[in-house]
């Protein structure tokens, strides 16, 4: 490959965006702090980072370790790293960047210049960003749900594209978007961006159980939130399963679990022993409710003839096994648990 390397053109968002591919010196490659995977880790802590803190923070990864063992195996990169010229920012593949920043401390000699596709210096930013999304949309590279959400926030509330636009870049409906969104900007509104708490935040502003409770209970939000923080909601599989129940469950138990005077455990077993919500409890209101329809009678009745004789079996076999169960139910009534 000659010093000019070669020339080619990438298509972005119906676009034609000449490019050069060469070989260019690690030393001149400098980190794209707003590449989501990177603004998911660097920014945590909600401090702009220098080019240092990213480079020990990405090498501080298992996935950057193993890369160092890939490229150093396959005696370079497969994919080059895509650069802005001029500035010479790597746009997409930093962490790669960071594993060649490992090798050529190891050999300066053997990893002094790594492959780099060249975008043009004077690039629009929102194709830097539809760059992004299809690299990430196309499924050679997954982003976490963070990632994503902090993308097209920036998308929507920092470049103002509409989600019209926004949404199809990474492949997801426009009330998908408004919702990674809406937990993003609750996250930075509750001062915490660890990527790590993102799937309790997701579970908390999804249930419509919990955002009953979230209108009607002063405080609730910020309980859960400090909850959230401190490690003591447990995983966000507790949260999505009990906290929902609780919340459904007597105002009095969820009172008491704000005070303190229960813990997430404690709170959700007086809520299910009060019957406030329990899976096959619930599973038999809503088939009570459907018997009960009226719609449910007239659906059965105005059925083909063939339709009906199978539905009067069915039944039949609902009656014997509901009796049965009642029977079960009723010899365990004094029990003590």
């Amino acid at each position: 490959m000659g010093t000019d390397g070669f020339a080619g053109m990438m298509r972005l968002r119906g676009m034609e965006v000449p490019t050069v591919t060469r070989e260019v010196p690690v030393r001149e490659l400098t980190f794209y702090p707003e590449n989501p995977r990177i603004y998911s880790i660097v920014y945590a802590d909600g401090q702009k980072p220098s080019q240092a803190d990213i480079l020990t923070r990405l090498q501080a990864l298992e996935h950057v370790r193993q890369l160092v063992q890939d490229i150093r195996a396959n005696g370079g990169l497969i994919d080059p790293l895509i650069v802005r010229q001029g500035d010479m920012v790597v746009l997409e593949g930093n962490s790669r960047l960071a594993a060649y920043r490992h090798l050529a401390k190891e050999d300066p000699i053997k990893w002094a210049e790594a492959t780099c596709t060249l975008l043009p210096a004077d690039i629009d930013e929102n194709l830097v960003f539809a760059l992004l999304a299809q690299y990430h949309v196309k499924g050679k590279k997954d982003w976490a749900p963070y990632e994503k959400a902090g993308f097209i926030y920036r998308r929507f509330k920092q470049q103002n594209v509409d989600l019209q636009v926004a949404a199809p870049e990474l492949g997801i409906t426009r009330e998908e978007a408004k919702h990674l969104i809406a937990v993003y900007e609750y996250m930075i509104g509750s001062d915490d961006q660890d990527p790590a708490h993102w799937s309790y935040y997701d579970e908390f502003l999804k249930s419509r159980k919990i955002k009953k409770a979230r209108d009607e209970v002063a405080g609730f939000d910020e309980f859960v939130v400090r909850e959230i923080k401190s490690g003591r909601m447990g995983k966000a599989m507790d949260l999505r399963d009990k906290l929902p129940v609780i919340c459904a469950g007597q105002p009095k138990i969820l009172k008491r679990y704000i005070s303190g005077a229960y813990d997430l455990t404690e709170a959700y077993s007086h809520a299910v022993t009060a019957g406030g919500e329990h899976h096959a409890l619930n599973r038999l209101k809503r088939f009570r409710k459907w018997l009960a329809d009226t719609e449910t009678e007239d659906d059965l009745l105005e059925a083909p003839k063939a339709i009906r004789d199978s539905m009067q079996y069915e039944l039949k076999e609902i009656e014997r096994k509901t009796k049965k169960l009642k029977e079960l139910i009723e010899k365990k009534k004094f029990d003590i648990e």
